[in-house]
């Protein structure tokens, strides 16, 4: 083996030793910008990032110049901070959505069989509609309709409700102009201010609860999924006929909040930062995902 390619064989096991470490210390920055102080700041300049993970200013300059070209940080042309870009959002978003399926399922599964007995979906809103994603259904009820995949109305549905949380009335005017109110069951609410009063009375327990707005004889009970910034992505949601529901309804309730505390916990969700504040049954009922 000549000196040659000798060189080059050390060479390519330096790069290879090298890699790893240099890795890290380019995820450190990233660790860095996402901490508590650089977000409280609104970022951090170089010097302030250099001296947090003890390493050279030009060194830390040259690999955030890296990134800020991929898109995983961003520069305040004004304060010349940096701060999390927008492609690791975007990843956290794909690996969201992915992780809220896997971490739903078992916690669907645990609701039906152990808690409550009914039917459960996990839904995500998609405009003024909610969009079943994820259901599961005793065993011994009867099967007349797949729910997963099914769009239902937002604004007389329990997971409706929690998905719209957040939300204030200008906000609901936006989403809901046009929509036609009043229909479904005989408690459905008949505007939007109506819509807004409901959400501020779910927003205080922390779940939604409606009783026949969807159809007549049928109740149900939401709460929010939140993801790892406090923002609503999804809901939990139990519907049943009122007859066999309406007494554990309250209990419902805070059973699914529960569980879906427990998911939101799973997501990244610390339990502080609210995003913007702070199917067939027995007797043949369809039990949408009210």
């Amino acid at each position: 083996m000549g000196i040659a390619s000798g060189a080059s064989i050390w060479q390519r096991a330096l790069v290879t030793d090298e890699q790893p470490s240099s890795l890290r210390r380019a995820l450190e920055l990233l660790d860095g910008l996402a901490s508590d102080d650089a977000v409280a700041h609104g970022g951090w300049r170089v010097n302030r990032l250099a001296a947090h993970v003890s390493r050279d200013k030009s060194q830390v300059s040259r690999t955030l110049r890296v990134f800020a070209d991929a898109g995983f940080v961003e520069r305040d042309p004004e304060s010349m901070a940096y701060r999390i870009g927008w492609h690791v959002f975007a990843l956290a978003a794909r690996a969201a959505d992915q992780r809220l399926l896997a971490a739903g399922a078992p916690i669907l599964r645990r609701l039906v069989e152990k808690d409550l007995g009914e039917r459960i979906h996990l839904s995500v809103l998609r405009g003024s509609e909610v969009l079943t994603v994820l259901t599961q259904s005793p065993p011994h009820a009867v099967q007349t309709v797949a729910w997963a995949g099914s769009l239902v109305p937002a604004h007389n549905t329990s997971s409706g409700r929690a998905l719209l949380i957040d939300l204030e009335r200008e906000e609901l005017e936006r989403i809901f102009a046009g929509v036609v109110f009043g229909v479904g069951g005989p408690n459905a609410p008949r505007n939007v201010a109506e819509l807004s009063e409901r959400i501020r009375i779910a927003r205080r327990s922390g779940y939604a609860i409606v009783d026949e707005e969807f159809e007549p004889g049928l109740v149900a009970a939401a709460a929010p999924v939140r993801d790892f910034r406090g923002d609503v992505i999804a809901a939990l949601n139990v519907s049943a006929p009122k007859f066999r529901l309406r007494r554990r309804l309250i209990h419902a309730g805070q059973a699914i909040k529960a569980a879906a505390d427990e998911l939101s916990g799973q997501l990244g969700w610390d339990g502080m930062h609210p995003g913007v504040l702070g199917a067939g049954s027995r007797d043949g009922r369809s039990e949408v995902p009210a």
